[in-house]
């Protein structure tokens, strides 16, 4: 009896920070979700996809040149009169190349490159958030397993203490010391037991399989995770870190950045374009004409040109003066959003906050009552035995116990995951804040740096392979409970 009640006791401390670790790792869960996870990768994509946006919007400032060439066969020419010197010629050959340079264009451009810009830097915003919701998610999943295999091992001890009970208290009745109630008493919980079992261990199936889900791989024998950084004083403190560093509110605020420069765009659509033009012709009948006939005497011939071009919009059916309205109302949005954001950041960092604290209070709590609970077992163990007790007494208090342990791993659980969610609102839940190898962090600048100010027409980039990793082949979980991080070899 005492090694089972030890089992059960031993089983509530496995988030115990400061237990011994030779198993997998909270690090290396999470620096497999960054490498393999496809929500992650897939943000990168985006992320570069919105970094092209910025070349896009400056190539409508640079100088643009064009190639044409025309053959054709005259199957039906009109008769000339004789004496002419021109005539119809049987075939013809053009070739034109003409070029285009935009002089002026009163903003149009360079608000849109601005424009463009600062919706990459949302994209990479976004990526922040993207990553420290996966990591969030990750640090849930792997406290999620830890304490559910804490949860079965305790309910296996209940199991195996509630059916010595039976046993007991069965020999015991043969024996005329017990009556048939105390039997169906203990019969009753120990169908309870399997009861709670099952439904823990399916609770277990299922946090493994979202592991895998999220992480790529199934859990091994998960180690306590690591004490949480230095976390904020106060309430106060937390949510003036979140406001100045929540990825998510800063995205908000470059895309408003973003939005004023539309309408900057939109404004000049009222304005001329200036463009200095130029271009080559030249033209060849492939010696189809009448002998002494042709343009000047010739049947082939080059021209050129040179010039400026001004366009100026006079009347587009009140398309210009919708846009310009359309885009400060988008610029209106923008507003909302941030305030709507901020929002969102003070509510998200209050409440992690609070959860994180209350959770604290209520390990301590139930660590007592769980001190408590053993203490109160032993003497009902000892006074039943006595026949001061009826065996429903004893068979409460272990089922008391059970709870306040189960109470103990999920606070623990609770706390650490809540300090972590607390952690991401204020933004320092990513890989650059988690003590992660400088050398294998993305850096989507990177990419940006490349291809910002490429102007060639030829660089399509490699083509994609797929960066995350799938799951069909992970075999399915179960609910097998091996040694635990402390005991591990």
């Amino acid at each position: 009896m005492k090694r089972q009640i030890a089992l059960m006791t031993g089983a509530a401390a496995l988030l115990t920070p400061g237990a011994a670790a030779f198993a997998d790792t909270l690090q290396q869960a999470l620096e497999a979700a960054y490498h393999h996870n496809p929500t992650l990768t897939a943000q990168r994509a985006n992320v570069r996809a919105a970094d092209e946006n910025v070349p896009l919007a400056r190539a409508a400032g640079m100088p643009t040149l064009e190639a044409s060439a025309n053959y054709q066969e005259n199957v039906l020419k009109g008769s000339q009169p004789p004496g002419l010197l021109t005539s119809d010629p049987d075939r013809q050959l053009t070739a034109q190349i003409n070029a285009n340079v935009p002089l002026l264009t009163f903003g149009a451009v360079s608000g849109s490159v601005k424009a463009a810009e600062a919706r990459a830097e949302t994209s990479r915003l976004g990526l922040r958030g993207t990553e420290a919701e996966l990591f969030t998610a990750v640090v849930g999943a792997y406290m999620d397993v830890i304490r559910d295999e804490a949860i079965v091992r305790l309910n296996l001890g209940n199991h195996e203490v509630i059916t010595y009970t039976l046993k007991e208290t069965s020999e015991r009745f043969r024996a005329g010391e017990r009556g048939a109630t105390d039997v169906a008493q203990a019969e009753a919980r120990v169908a309870l037991a399997v009861s709670q079992l099952e439904t823990a261990q399916a609770r277990l199936i299922s946090s493994r399989e979202n592991y895998v889900r999220l992480v790529g791989s199934p859990p091994g024998v998960l180690s306590p995770p690591p004490p949480l950084p230095a976390m904020p004083a106060s309430v106060d403190d937390a949510t003036a870190i979140a406001l100045e560093d929540n990825p998510s509110l800063l995205a908000s605020r470059s895309n408003s950045v973003a939005a004023r420069q539309d309408m900057r765009v939109a404004d000049a659509e009222l304005l001329p374009r200036v463009s200095a033009i130029g271009g080559v012709s030249h033209y060849d009948y492939l010696n189809s004409l009448d002998p002494g006939t042709g343009p000047r005497n010739r049947d082939q011939g080059t021209t050129a040109y040179v010039g400026l071009s001004l366009k100026m919009p006079l009347y587009q059916g009140g398309r210009t003066s919708a846009l310009m309205r359309q885009s400060r109302e988008k610029y209106g949005i923008t507003l909302e959003q941030q305030t709507e954001a901020e929002r969102n950041v003070v509510a998200q960092t209050r409440s992690a906050f609070a959860t994180w604290q209350s959770a604290q209070r209520v390990i301590e709590s139930a660590r007592n009552g769980v001190s408590a609970n053993q203490r109160a077992l032993e003497g009902i163990r000892a006074e039943t035995n006595a026949g001061i007790r009826p065996l429903l007494d004893r068979l409460n208090a272990e089922q008391e116990l059970l709870n306040a342990q189960v109470t103990q791993v999920t606070a623990e659980r609770d706390a650490y995951v809540a300090g972590f969610a607390l952690l991401s609102a204020m933004g320092r839940a990513e890989a650059r804040s988690l003590n992660f190898d400088s050398s294998v962090l993305y850096d989507p600048q990177v990419h940006y740096q490349r291809v910002h100010k490429k102007a060639g027409d030829w660089d399509s980039g490699p083509m994609p392979e797929p960066v995350g990793t799938g799951t069909a082949t992970v075999p399915a979980q179960d609910a097998a409970i091996g040694p635990t991080a402390d005991t591990a070899p």
